[in-house]
């Protein structure tokens, strides 16, 4: 078979070969099958929790413990640092960059599910552009594969930890939806912090129709206690939401449940939203829990404001109250916990709803795509506090566009994607959908 036939059958081959494989086989079968499409040596990277490293992928899996396995081929590093090489350049702004600064015949190419960030690949091929939308594509497969592996792979999970991971944090990274989403009208990013001892934080989102709905939750203590608080309060939100439940009588069951369960020994904190994608109503409740922050137009931050109830599972029986706020296009909604703002330094001061918002503020300019401006504030924020938090820091992002949709090249942007990963299909889709909704499809960007 000729290269470029070879090239052609590799995605359905791959597919098709990786059904009854394990995660640790995933390097072999794709370099196997990259070989005879003329790529050779592709190697795989796949970020740690806190995104601050890039681990090699191999056969053999971690050889022990938490982190990479042992390598002595300096050719193939076992990790790089997502900060100031050119690999983690390709995974933070998701760009296809060269492998060496001079350019050269390998590239590091930007591994996503969705628009979920995973790490990057190696691969060697001719400096062609027509190339490059095939490499993409196969780092596309691969980060579907990927996704297929790791829920029953150990040896992903001890990949990306640095470190051993507390009971609660095991308990709620498994539960939390991805960290990143995008629609055409919607774009969601989270981070939370400490990754490996989280306690008591967790976010959601869903989206039904033309309604996303989001919520935090932050629950008392430091122990596995408020991790199950935790967990049990999203859990009941989702399952009540999932009824068609409105959102005071979807509080009100978390409420329930977590009385019934800790007889008022345990609460949790949390703020319950529904964004309306076609007209920007936001409506919302907090309970104990800070209300959210609107940064409008990159420059002003706005603080919502809404009667709020007693925490979740109290029993004290007070209702929240069920807000509106009108938002405008290009709008940025924050919701986070108290680890972000009220959080000290070991000088005794606090990180501050201002200095929160500022950063946000000064890195929209730079036109970073959303999941690093996140990474970068958790990055800016343990600076902070010296390396060491000691409450859960969790913020979720989310970007309504308007009534009308995104241009895909925007989407591309604004969540790090490799250019031109949509295809012209998608775009026409959200044209022809915006016309039957009466509107017209955003700018290009």
């Amino acid at each position: 078979m000729s290269t470029a036939a070879a090239r052609r059958s590799l995605l359905a081959d791959l597919i098709a070969a990786s059904h009854l494989i394990t995660l640790e086989q995933l390097p072999g079968l794709v370099a196997e099958h990259a070989a005879r499409a003329g790529w050779p040596d592709v190697l795989i990277y796949l970020a740690d929790l806190q995104q601050d490293m890039l681990h090699l992928l191999t056969e053999r899996g971690p050889d022990s413990g938490y982190g990479p396995p042992r390598q002595d081929d300096r050719d193939r590093p076992s990790e790089l640092r997502v900060d100031g090489t050119l690999a983690g350049r390709a995974f933070q702004l998701g760009t296809v960059v060269p492998a060496c600064a001079t350019g050269g015949d390998q590239w590091w190419v930007p591994l996503v599910n969705g628009t979920e960030r995973m790490g990057v690949l190696r691969i060697e091929a001719p400096d062609d552009p027509a190339l490059m939308a095939d490499l993409r594509n196969l780092a596309g497969l691969i980060g579907l594969m990927l996704v297929s592996k790791r829920g029953t792979s150990d040896s992903y999970s001890r990949l990306v930890r640095r470190r051993e991971m507390n009971v609660a944090a095991e308990m709620e990274w498994r539960l939390m939806p991805p960290r990143t989403f995008a629609t055409d009208r919607v774009l969601i990013s989270a981070v939370m912090e400490p990754a490996y001892e989280v306690s008591g934080d967790v976010f959601d989102y869903g989206v039904a129709g033309d309604t996303v709905h989001l919520g935090v939750f932050d629950a008392m203590g430091h122990d596995t206690a408020a991790g199950l608080t935790a967990n049990l309060a999203l859990a009941a939100c989702r399952n009540h939401r999932r009824q068609h439940s409105g959102m005071l009588r979807t509080a009100a069951a978390v409420e329930e449940a977590l009385a019934a369960q800790f007889d008022g020994s345990r609460f949790a904190t949390g703020v319950l939203a529904d964004l309306d994608l076609t007209t920007g109503v936001l409506s919302w409740t907090s309970c104990g829990h800070p209300a959210p922050v609107i940064i409008r137009g990159g420059r002003t931050a706005l603080s919502l404001d809404c009667p709020p109830g007693p925490p979740l599972g109290t029993g004290l029986g007070l209702s929240p109250s069920l807000c509106h706020d009108q938002l405008e296009p290009g709008d940025r909604l924050l919701l986070h916990t108290d680890g972000i703002t009220e959080a000290r330094n070991p000088e005794g001061e606090e990180f501050g709803l201002a200095r929160f918002t500022d950063f946000l503020i000064r890195r929209h300019s730079d036109g970073l795509p959303l999941p690093e401006t996140l990474r970068r504030l958790i990055r800016h924020h343990l600076d902070y506090h010296h390396g060491r938090l000691n409450d859960d820091a969790t913020v979720l992002l989310v970007e309504w566009h308007g009534p009308t949709p995104y241009h895909r090249s925007q989407v591309e942007a604004l969540v790090g994607l490799p250019g031109h990963t949509a295809p012209p299909v998608l775009q026409d889709m959200w044209t022809a959908d915006a016309r039957d909704r009466g509107r017209e499809p955003g700018p290009s960007a």
